[in-house]
């Protein structure tokens, strides 16, 4: 009679699917397919969600540089915290400036470029970043024509909205 680890009875146990052996083995390589699985899922929906976040942050950009409050609206929450810093042209000191941005301010900018027709350049920068994606929040960064964004975004109701903006011009040379 064959040892019980010998490839014989290994055999004989698996040939007969009312064997513990069998059984055993139907149930690891069912833990190990689902494992396999649970991952490609995750990461589905990852990759969705990261999208997802890049059009929140190119909604908010294309918003300002095409004048379409519409876009805005898709990509940032209504009770927003926008502040940058930038040098006035104005400014003797090179000193920045701390500027706050209501929701209600970026429709008024966004209308006052779609008024006047001062549209950015087909080749303005809009480079987005993705930091991180989790289930509820992300943080982005997004490089156009005015500087350097930084963005904390949040799934509310199944949507990316940005929540958080801070920013800056770039750096006076030195």
């Amino acid at each position: 009679m064959p040892d019980v680890g010998s490839p014989e009875a290994v055999s004989r146990s698996v040939s007969n699917s009312n064997s513990p052996d069998y059984l055993i083995m139907k149930i690891l390589l069912s833990l190990l397919f689902v494992a396999l699985l649970v991952p490609a899922v995750s990461r589905a929906q990852s990759s969705e969600d990261g999208a997802a976040v890049r059009r929140a942050v190119l909604n908010y950009v294309e918003g300002f540089y095409e004048g379409d409050s519409t876009k805005i609206a898709l990509g940032v929450y209504p009770d927003v915290n926008k502040r940058g810093f930038y040098i006035p042209g104005s400014s003797t000191t090179g000193e920045y400036v701390m500027e706050p941005m209501s929701y209600q301010e970026m429709f008024a900018y966004t209308r006052s470029v779609r008024e006047s027709g001062r549209f950015a350049s087909d080749s303005a920068p809009k480079e987005v970043v993705v930091f991180e994606v989790l289930d509820q929040t992300a943080s982005a960064r997004l490089t156009a024509y005015w500087g350097v964004d930084y963005l904390l975004l949040a799934k509310t109701d199944g949507e990316w909205k940005i929540w958080q903006v801070l920013w800056q011009t770039p750096p006076p040379a030195r």
